[in-house]
């Protein structure tokens, strides 16, 4: 057996473990994606209402209790969180297209 041939089966057979150890975890990071895509869903909804603004208000006003954590009162978080769940969507067809047409 030549030393090229065990170098490349060698070279192989750890990109196979490394592909099937990043698939596995890609597969458990898509299945929290998806279940998480409600509360997104959720923060969409409210992002913007008339419960948001009269929180939004009242945070302003001091009338929430000091040391409550509101960022998703902030102008920028929940938009943010909004707009980067939509670019990684984006991300993910343009790379399943990309798989798909390479196969």
């Amino acid at each position: 057996m030549e030393k090229t041939q065990i170098e490349r089966i060698e070279k192989m057979e750890s990109q196979l473990d490394e592909c099937a150890a990043v698939v596995r975890e890609f597969s458990d990071a898509l299945d929290r994606f998806e279940a998480i895509q409600v509360k997104i869903s959720e923060l969409s909804q409210y992002y913007g209402s008339a419960e948001w603004f009269s929180d939004f208000d009242d945070s302003n006003s001091g009338k929430l209790p000091t040391g409550l954590k509101c960022g998703v009162l902030s102008e920028d978080a929940v938009f943010n969180l909004l707009a980067d769940n939509n670019a990684l969507a984006i991300d993910m067809l343009e790379l399943v297209t990309k798989i798909l047409k390479s196969n």
